[in-house]
């Protein structure tokens, strides 16, 4: 799958506002496929929308598909503005707030990309709970080796016990790209 061209967009507006934490193309591709097995009337939740590219993968996915909602939170207004500057189709919402917060007040869905500290280090019961029965979470950049400061990589290995640990999951560690675990909540 070549890079579309919003993704192409957003990874540029990223790259001129100096923002360097962008979802990875191989990320991407993983995210574009599960977001075409969404079911009809689902939900997809991005937590991190940063410049909008894991956001424009996830689109990508959809090849147009207006039956279903994606719901991308970021806390902050700057990223959240570059990420409002692409056309993206009307069932696409962008939210700004905490990932933790926010998570525990949209509902649920078929599909969460958890790309923030918001969701992911924090509130990470609750994202896991937001999962529909056989809805997917994919974490990404979780490879601690890649995180040797201030105790992230610590951290990161939480969140992995958390999730390989979680008896209502079934759980795939990826090896590539910045490490990704990618889990289904069981049915």
């Amino acid at each position: 799958m070549s890079e579309p061209e919003s993704v192409s967009r957003c990874r540029e507006r990223a790259r001129d506002a100096g923002f360097e934490l962008s979802c990875e193309p191989e990320i991407g591709r993983l995210l574009a496929t599960l977001a075409a097995a969404v079911p009809k009337g689902g939900r997809i939740l991005e937590l991190g929308t940063g410049a909008g590219v894991g956001l424009a993968w996830i689109t990508s996915g959809l090849d147009g598909r207006a039956d279903l909602e994606v719901v991308s939170v970021e806390s902050d207004a700057t990223m959240l503005g570059l990420a409002a500057a692409e056309d993206w189709p009307d069932t696409v919402r962008l939210v700004q707030g905490d990932g933790a917060e926010e998570v525990r007040r949209q509902g649920d869905f078929d599909l969460v990309f958890a790309d923030a500290p918001g969701g992911k280090l924090e509130g990470l019961g609750d994202t896991i709970a937001c999962l529909t029965p056989g809805g997917v979470l994919v974490v990404d950049d979780m490879d601690p080796a890649l995180h040797t400061d201030d105790g992230f990589g610590e951290a990161l290995e939480r969140v992995r016990d958390d999730i390989v640990g979680d008896r209502r999951l079934v759980a795939a560690e990826l090896a590539f790209s910045s490490g990704a675990i990618v889990a289904t909540r069981r049915a």
